[in-house]
């Protein structure tokens, strides 16, 4: 993919965020808890197998 298309992807994904967060404070709230938990569960699974792995 040529660079300039990924820097307009990244420039947009950045503008996007911004104008969510500005305008839709409260979904932009819900998806990052929503993001945050599953990172978290993520995080549990991994750390689950790695015990019982290890025992």
């Amino acid at each position: 993919m040529p660079v300039f298309v990924k820097k307009l992807l990244a420039w947009g994904s950045v503008a996007f965020l911004i104008y969510f967060m500005a305008f839709r404070p409260d979904g932009a709230a819900e998806m990052f808890k929503a993001i945050g938990a599953g990172l978290m569960a993520m995080a549990q699974g991994l750390g689950d197998f790695l015990t019982t792995l290890m025992t």
